[in-house]
């Protein structure tokens, strides 16, 4: 007895990918913690205020991003001890602050010193907020920065002036964050890739797409 014919099936339409979304926002919850904008004490010697806004592209305040910062003590040492969560009065160089309902954070800190020769001081700046897959790095260079710095020398100066924080009168710095390019005035923050395929890479780039600049 023969076997029946096997009818050939029509072949499947091949189903649109999903879609890419992103996390958030949710950094309201758990990740904020009480005085974790304060690396210092009110009243230290030294202490200075790191504030600012974040901005998207559209010029709005960004009201549930969530900012951290790492940096060397005054003396350009990188601070190596644990305790952060605690703010127990041990300074450590790390802080998390998240912005308000105008898109506004601070940070309560000493001003940072250089860690290398021919190096300008900076906080490491790292942003998390809706609308991004990863998180973003930039700095934020002390208003004296010397256009020496390799990556300060290797931007032209309007980029150049996004990466530096300005004194204001009440003797505090003030570094805002735009997370997309806008009019002139108001470009947007360089941000910084890494080379994350070799570990002992220490020196970032502005990253591709954003500034023209490969890492």
């Amino acid at each position: 007895m023969s076997e029946p014919a096997t009818k050939a099936l029509p072949p499947r339409p091949l189903l649109p990918p999903t879609p890419g979304q992103t996390v958030g926002p949710f950094f309201g919850y758990a990740l904020p913690y009480s005085g974790g904008n304060e690396l210092v004490e009110a009243g230290a010697p030294g202490a200075v205020r790191l504030h600012g806004t974040v901005y998207d592209g559209a010029g709005a305040p960004v009201p549930d991003a969530l900012i951290e910062i790492w940096q060397a003590d005054p003396a350009g040492a990188v601070v190596r001890r644990s305790g952060s969560i605690l703010r127990d009065g041990t300074f450590t160089g790390w802080g998390r602050a998240e912005t308000d309902r105008e898109g506004g954070y601070w940070f309560r800190t000493l001003r940072p010193g250089a860690t290398e020769p021919g190096r300008a001081p900076f906080f490491a700046v790292t942003v998390f907020a809706r609308g991004l897959q990863d998180r973003l790095f930039t700095r934020a260079y002390l208003p004296d920065a010397a256009a020496s710095d390799p990556l300060l020398g290797s931007l032209g100066p309007e980029r150049r002036a996004t990466l530096i924080a300005r004194d204001e009168p009440d003797g505090s710095l003030h570094f805002d964050l735009r997370l997309q390019g806008g009019p002139p005035g108001e470009e947007e923050t360089v941000f910084l890739t890494y080379d994350r395929t070799d570990a002992r890479a220490s020196v970032p780039a502005a990253a591709a797409g954003r500034d023209g600049i490969d890492a």
